[in-house]
């Protein structure tokens, strides 16, 4: 199993708090920074501080950098320990306030130098944020990035590649590409004629895939339109249709796109959280104007549910209509010999969101999204005499740009090929169902608990749940799940079902274990039974 990126053990709901452990880099003696007299506001042990006289200068490279990280590893283990918990425990307004003292001026006249910035405000940032890396941080798609990804990161980080050109980012630029082929892959498109581009998340990806849709239902519509050039005020009416349980970004894609949210039409769920193939038959018959996309979502935010793409694949083709799968969450199955079945179908979609920094434990942002054929690209392409000239990509110089809306883009691919080499698929695919297998643990548990009541059985690693020893549950979980905020214990998510308030446990952590689930369950039950009274 790869070591976690959290720089002290997990602390433990119910379990005997264990003492922070303090990593130390593993490099010569001499490389070691000497002693200084900086010191956290709240009392910490000193940290070694970094040589202040050469980076007053905005010095760059290794050497400056290597005592820089040592400090900073220093502080998030001393930030964690002093938080003590998943989260801070406290009033939102009281942690604001706190944090605003602590930091106090962020451009002061004079600067504090590199090492008693960096000391302090990296001990603050670790008090007050939520650990993804504690079993009891359980609430969002909210991963722990795993320790290699994150050292990846730093070392992206420390180069600043940007792939808008490629004098800016050679190696990157063919990482990407190579990535690009390797996930394209694993989705079932032929890597030779697919393409795609590393993006901010799975609501950029989203926002990509009905970009392309609209795009090209626009030009193949009677009196075609460019909208890239003509716009697309004078454009046919163009509808998206979408499952009940669609990303919300669906809707706000839309509005950002000109088409209005009134433009997607939501199409009914079965009992298992899934569109039904039936209902979008009927629904694009129906249709009033041109049905541009379809969005399947593979892996709901909340159920995990995943829509049945075959079916969903064929009926999107007889009405020729493009096929877009949000996968930002249930991507992750491609990895796991287990789970991978779900996604049958996927192939035949004409775009794919996928998102690594939920199955894929990789720092945020790591989005990716792919297209069937690379040619659906066209509508994003540019030529810039500054960044990508026709004559230099005619002596081979490639050009990324074409790929994506963004201009500036961060090397996201190196964190991802290092941990995809790293641990290979079937390591990516151990550690997916892992916290599957604590998925159905949890259900297992809420199953046999009187108290609780699960929703339905996990698809993936989420886990929809209430407590129900009360004769108000919707406030009661409502409530108890900011108790626990307070109290710093515990990370628990919430949703609605049909109107009522539910709890949820987004299960990312392949580091925790049953007893953890069986704790922060515990911690539920004995909130509730304090709310109740």
């Amino acid at each position: 199993m790869p070591a976690r990126c959290n720089p002290r053990p997990p602390t433990r709901v119910g379990a005997e708090e264990q003492p922070p452990t303090h990593p130390v880099p593993t490099g010569d003696p001499e490389d070691a920074p000497p002693p200084a007299a900086h010191s956290d506001p709240a009392g910490s042990a000193p940290v070694p501080a970094a040589d202040d006289a050469a980076l007053a200068g905005g010095s760059t490279g290794p050497d400056h950098l290597r005592p820089l990280l040592d400090v900073s590893l220093r502080a998030l283990a001393d930030g964690a320990a002093h938080r003590n918990g998943p989260i801070p425990a406290g009033d939102p307004s009281e942690l604001a306030d706190g944090v605003r003292a602590a930091t106090g001026d962020l451009l002061p006249d004079t600067g504090t130098g590199a090492t008693a910035a960096l000391e302090q405000l990296t001990r603050i940032l670790a008090s007050g944020s939520a650990d993804p890396g504690d079993p009891s941080c359980a609430a969002h798609l909210h991963c722990p990035p795993l320790a290699v990804a994150v050292a990846a990161e730093t070392a992206a980080a420390a180069l600043n590649p940007s792939l808008d050109s490629w004098d800016q980012a050679p190696a990157a630029t063919t990482m990407e590409t190579q990535l690009l082929g390797v996930l394209a892959g694993l989705v079932g498109y032929h890597p030779a004629s697919a393409s795609g581009v590393l993006t901010s998340g799975g609501t950029e990806s989203n926002l990509m895939g009905m970009l392309l849709a609209r795009d090209a239902a626009l030009r193949n519509a009677p009196g075609a339109v460019e909208p890239a050039r003509d716009g697309i005020t004078a454009a046919p009416r163009l509808r998206v249709l979408c499952s009940q349980e669609a990303h919300f970004s669906v809707q706000r894609n839309a509005a950002f796109l000109g088409l209005g949210e009134s433009a997607v039409i939501p199409v009914p769920v079965d009992q298992h959280h899934r569109m039904d193939p039936a209902a979008l038959e009927q629904a694009l018959t129906r249709c009033r104007g041109i049905p541009a996309a379809v969005i399947a979502t593979a892996g709901t935010t909340d159920a995990g549910a995943i829509d049945p793409l075959a079916r969903i694949a064929k009926v999107a083709r007889r009405h020729r209509a493009w096929l877009h799968v949000d996968a930002a969450y249930g991507g992750g199955a491609l990895f796991s010999q287990r789970l991978a079945s779900l996604l049958d179908g996927l192939a035949a979609s004409d775009s794919v969101a996928l998102d690594l920094h939920k199955l894929g434990w990789q720092p945020v942002a790591s989005g990716v999204f792919l297209t069937r054929q690379a040619q659906s690209l066209d509508p994003l392409a540019r030529r810039v005499a500054y960044l990508n000239p026709a004559d230099d990509e005619e002596a081979g110089y490639p050009s990324l740009l074409g790929n994506s809306m963004r201009t500036t883009r961060r090397a996201d691919v190196f964190k991802i090929a290092v941990t995809m080499r790293a641990l290979g698929r079937d390591g990516m695919g151990r550690l997916t169902d892992t916290c599957h297998d604590l998925a159905r643990h949890a259900a297992r548990r809420i199953t046999a608990d009187p108290a609780l009541q699960l929703a339905a059985d996990p698809v993936l690693t989420t886990v929809v749940f209430r407590y129900t020893d009360t004769r108000d549950p919707d406030r009661v979980n409502a409530a108890l799940r900011r108790r626990l905020l307070r109290a710093g214990s515990a990370v628990v998510g919430r949703t609605e079902l049909d109107g009522a308030v539910w709890l949820k446990l987004t299960l990312l952590n392949p580091q925790a274990r049953q007893n953890d689930v069986d704790a922060l369950l515990a911690a539920v039950v004995a909130a509730g039974a304090e709310e109740d009274q």
